[in-house]
């Protein structure tokens, strides 16, 4: 039998960091993890979406060396406080009636395109 090279697939890592380029779906990615939180906080998983979500910009060259500084701070924090501050954050807007939700920053359109 001759030799077949079977096409490799791209692993599951390559394809998130891929899809996440998309701002809606990092979004997505990261409420996600925020309501799993609610009942069962689980601060590794919270770094490693923030950490996924932020390989994907710097794969699109799309971050800023101010917002890497940001995540390398909150990255210190999370570890340091176990992110209790967010997860009590969310439990308090939780017995408000409130829920978090992450959304894409809408962009701001200058006053000619509003003619």
């Amino acid at each position: 039998m001759k030799d077949v090279k079977i096409p490799t697939s791209r692993s599951y890592r390559e394809f998130l960091i891929e899809s996440l380029k998309n701002p809606e779906r990092s979004a997505a990615y990261i409420e996600a993890v925020l309501e799993l939180s609610e009942e069962s906080p689980d601060p590794e998983l919270l770094r490693a979406v923030l950490k996924d979500v932020i390989e994907a910009q710097i794969n699109t060259n799309n971050l800023s060396e101010s917002t890497k500084q940001l995540h390398e701070k909150l990255d210190k924090m999370l570890t340091e406080s176990n992110a209790s501050e967010i997860y009590t954050f969310i439990q308090l807007l939780n017995e408000l009636g409130f829920q978090l939700t992450i959304t894409t920053k809408e962009t701001q359109s200058s006053p000619a395109d509003n003619c």
